[in-house]
């Protein structure tokens, strides 16, 4: 089973950072499972035009291609102007319906006041709604006060969240696909 971390944003390092947290809990539950982390800061992806997904760069192919063949998934954005990040709608754009269909995935947003957490429930797991995506009950919500000068998470809250996001996207994946 494939963990695809994503980090949907091209500026910053908190998002990558509570993502990686997450997908490297994960791993510590089932040393079996594979992960990766997709950090669109490594990437230049294309904006989504509607052209054929061979028409677009090796970039935004190797990202799409990524996602394909993952088999569920934590993705995270930080929290702008009360909405997901515009790369992370961008990469959502470029996707196939499909995508996303039976898998699960758990979400992450990142943001300056505690308010902005409702993105999550609001905006993010309708569109995995669309997706026709499982996601998690939980999920992860953190602001600038729970980082450290390294930008890694050391709110205990924060951190118990984290590790629960982890268990329920594996457990749920594993019971999908069993």
């Amino acid at each position: 089973m494939k963990l695809l971390g994503i980090s949907g944003t091209i500026i910053g390092e908190k998002t990558a950072s509570a993502v990686k947290q997450v997908v490297e809990h994960a791993k510590s539950l089932d040393e079996r499972l594979e992960t990766d982390l997709l950090d669109l800061r490594d990437y230049k992806v294309e904006f989504c035009d509607g052209r054929q997904v061979a028409e677009y760069n090796e970039d935004t192919q190797k990202v799409i291609k990524a996602i394909l063949s993952a088999d569920c998934f934590i993705i995270g954005t930080p929290i702008f102007q009360a909405s997901l990040a515009a790369p992370l709608k961008n990469l959502f754009d470029l996707l196939p319906p499909t995508a996303f269909r039976n898998k699960v995935i758990g979400f992450v947003g990142t943001g300056g006041t505690y308010q902005h957490f409702l993105v999550i429930e609001n905006q993010l797991k309708p569109i995995a709604g669309y997706f026709r995506a499982y996601t998690a009950p939980d999920y992860v919500y953190a602001n600038r006060e729970h980082f450290d000068s390294n930008n890694r998470i050391v709110d205990s809250s924060v951190v118990e969240r984290i590790q629960a996001l982890a268990a329920q996207v594996l457990h749920m994946s594993k019971s999908l696909i069993s």
